[in-house]
């Protein structure tokens, strides 16, 4: 098994925490791991993207150019990588923000609404957690409960209180990738 995914979106929609998770929980479940970042000319606002390859081999290179899977969570993203995903991979497209369908007929398209889920839920800033539920829910390639364990051990101090609201993005996330 090796997926190669690249999350991209604006700086502070929690594009390098989705890789990061997903890296981390990879490592965490005895896989092969590589997680390069790549920042803008800003770091909120700016376009932000990194790479995360999980294999159950070495990994000769920490970086795609053909990525098996895209997490997009805006428009520039989408434009950018979405054409660059294998044929048979899977687009993410965080739909409260990218209007546009995906033009593409031999892709897996999952349309996750992160940005209205995380309002609902109160906090604009837990979306990047709803998209990764949708991506563990749709690929299993994660377990929910090492993601879950990562999230209460990331909280923790005077921001334990934030564990209960970023689980419940997860779920919300998970449940949405599981059903599509």
């Amino acid at each position: 098994m090796k997926k190669e995914i690249i999350i991209s979106g604006f700086g502070g929609q929690g594009v390098m925490s989705i890789g990061k998770n997903i890296a981390e929980a990879g490592t965490e479940e005895g896989m092969e791991v590589t997680w390069v970042p790549s920042y803008g000319p800003e770091m909120r606002g700016g376009t932000a993207n990194c790479t995360v390859i999980l294999s159950d081999q070495r990994i000769g290179a920490p970086i795609t150019e053909h990525p098996s899977e895209l997490i997009a969570m805006n428009l520039p993203a989408l434009l950018k990588f979405g054409n660059e995903v294998l044929a048979n991979g899977t687009i993410f497209v965080n739909s409260s923000v990218v209007n546009e369908k995906v033009n593409r007929q031999d892709v897996k398209v999952i349309y996750v609404p992160c940005n209205k889920i995380a309002e609902k839920l109160g906090n604009p800033k837990v979306s990047n957690m709803v998209m990764l539920g949708a991506y563990v829910g749709a690929t299993g390639d994660i377990k929910e409960e090492t993601i879950k364990k990562m999230i209460q051990e990331i909280f923790t101090g005077r921001k334990a209180k934030l564990v209960p609201l970023n689980l419940e993005a997860f779920v919300q996330g998970l449940a949405l990738g599981q059903n599509s």
